[in-house]
């Protein structure tokens, strides 16, 4: 009935993929990000399974928990309840289907839900447990390796999803082939660090120092970071934002994206501070309440400089208004 599974390419794509392919016994596998589904550069049809993604026109099934994309499907008319699937906002992808199968997962999916959870919310209770080496955490990373050819990631991917398919994730984490990739990210960190460190500035406006800024729009060439590692410098940040131009075939455009995260400050904290909210009410993207992304296509470069000192402004604002206290 369904013959392939979209899903999105980081650990809880992966880890939803996994749980689809165990149930429908589907072993051929595509990967994309949000951007790429909006914009239907990506084919899909009523026998593919989408997860963790936007819904396209035309699915077989479709599992998501990102509020934006039911805020997209009400502009159209649409409602998740007449899509098969499942939609909820949930922590984690991964749990939306979980819960959608549950009573026909083996036991060893507890743990990767588990992980998927944490990870794609961010929900660490200090620094030390973030950095701390879990097999979860090693599969993250050798999912993170940004150096490497694109089919080489995306194959690397495949092979990933079956082996969570058909086993445990401390056994997984353990493979040599997915071993060597989380070591060369750990050192790929390193050097992503010493960049965040050039890059980094607050807004004039920010005098609490609440918000790191990673602006790389002066960067010629695609150069990915990991901007949570700004906390690791600035620890008592409360949140990051990066900025990056937007690349197309490997050529610099005017586009830029805009990426935000909570920091671990908050997570032992009541407070009202929402980045997925804060990219809704801008429309530019979405996200969970601890982490969001979100888009901005420019005409011209002067064009990209006016709207990045506007939405960093208009994002200042809705944070300050969203309650905090020390």
């Amino acid at each position: 009935m369904y013959d392939r599974i979209i899903t999105h390419d980081d650990f809880d794509g992966i880890i939803s993929a996994a749980l689809a392919s165990n149930i429908l016994k589907i072993d051929r596998y595509e990967f994309a990000g949000p951007r790429t589904i909006s914009d239907n550069r990506f084919p899909i049809t009523e026998s593919d399974v989408v997860c963790d993604l936007p819904c396209p026109s035309e699915v077989g099934l479709w599992f998501d928990h990102h509020a934006g994309n039911v805020e997209d499907l009400s502009y159209l008319g649409r409602s998740p309840e007449d899509i098969p699937g499942r939609f909820d906002t949930k922590p984690s992808c991964a749990r939306v289907v979980f819960e959608h199968f549950t009573s026909e997962f083996p036991e060893r999916f507890t743990a990767m839900v588990d992980e998927a959870d944490r990870i794609d919310s961010f929900d660490w209770h200090s620094i030390e447990d973030w950095r701390a080496e879990t097999p979860g955490k090693v599969v993250d990373g050798a999912i993170k390796l940004k150096s490497g050819e694109r089919r080489e990631r995306f194959a690397f991917l495949a092979r990933l999803v079956s082996a969570l398919r058909d086993g445990e994730l401390q056994a997984v984490s353990e493979l040599a082939w997915v071993r060597t990739r989380y070591d060369a990210h750990v050192a790929e960190e390193i050097s992503m660090k010493e960049k965040i460190e050039r890059d980094a500035s607050f807004l004039d406006m920010d005098t609490g120092r609440e918000i790191v800024i990673l602006d790389r729009t002066h960067h010629k060439n695609q150069d990915p970071i990991n901007k949570n590692l700004a906390y690791l410098i600035y620890s008592e940040a409360l949140a990051v934002i990066e900025i990056k131009s937007r690349f197309r075939r490997g050529i610099k455009t005017n586009d830029i994206a805009f990426s935000m995260s909570l920091s671990l400050n908050l997570n032992e904290k009541e407070h009202g501070k929402d980045v997925g909210e804060i990219m809704r009410r801008l429309n530019i993207g979405d996200g969970h309440k601890g982490a969001g992304a979100g888009t901005i296509d420019c005409a011209s470069k002067d064009a990209m400089l006016t709207q990045k000192d506007r939405i960093l402004n208009k994002i200042f604002k809705y944070w300050k208004e969203m309650p905090y206290e020390l």
